[in-house]
């Protein structure tokens, strides 16, 4: 879930992976509050402008708890959550043949098949995630759940912000970077996708035709929160450290 890891002496060393910023968080709850920071930049002219190769390495001591990074003017704090807290979709039945909350302690996310309300959803490979573009309606979700009791979590275990900018995503691998861009108003954002989504609700089946699910903060810099959707162009991009 969280990416390549080596063990060096008394220190954990992330090394981003090819999907995206990874962090190592142990399975047990950390002691401490120690944050990592650091910045990445948008690289162009690759790969027909955009791929989302993230190039670095975090050196993660043993009390880490958050990692925090940049791109661009854009700010990303990622927490790992406990696993009590509950899942931003509680339709979720199975990651990788798993109950969701197991296949999240065992790391088996990324981009493992997964069933929502008996409908079987595999998603893309890393190749495929290289090339990733894509035209078509977004939708928010999110903020109801500051109203609710207790923590959240995304798909691949990270605590959920509705005012970060982070999306919900049915087929990319988990996690990685997207550049999103409302094509009514020309604005234009990076997020994390940490979650899956959208899927058909009960009352508007075809809101699972819906190629992004933004977080509420997203949405909002985007301009279409009261709008609910929008039309958006959708680009995997590449960073490296800056």
């Amino acid at each position: 879930m969280f990416g390549l890891v080596h063990v060096e002496s008394q220190n954990q060393r992330l090394i981003t992976s090819a999907i995206g910023l990874v962090f190592l968080l142990a399975v047990m709850p950390l002691a401490g509050c120690s944050v990592i920071k650091t910045t990445y930049k948008v690289v162009k002219g690759t790969v027909k402008g955009t791929i989302w190769v993230l190039k670095g390495t975090y050196h993660l001591t043993k009390g880490t708890t958050k990692v925090v990074y940049h791109v661009g003017k854009f700010t990303f704090e990622v927490i790992r959550a406990p696993l009590s807290y509950a899942l931003t979709h509680a339709e979720l039945e199975t990651i990788d043949g798993l109950p969701p909350k197991e296949a999240i302690r065992q790391g088996r996310v990324k981009n493992s098949p997964y069933v929502v309300k008996g409908r079987h959803y595999v998603p893309m490979s890393v190749a495929e995630a290289e090339q990733y573009q894509e035209t078509g309606i977004a939708s928010w979700y999110g903020e109801e759940t500051r109203r609710q009791a207790g923590g959240h979590m995304t798909a691949n275990g990270e605590v959920f912000n509705p005012r970060a900018f982070t999306a919900a995503h049915k087929y990319l691998p988990l996690p990685m970077h997207v550049q999103v861009t409302n094509l009514d108003n020309g604005r234009s954002i990076v997020v994390r996708v940490n979650d899956r989504g959208p899927f058909p609700s009960d009352h508007n089946g075809d809101s699972g035709k819906r190629i992004i699910d933004l977080s509420w903060g997203a949405a909002k810099k985007l301009g279409f929160v009261s709008k609910g959707v929008a039309r958006v162009r959708v680009e995997a991009i590449q960073l490296e450290e800056a």
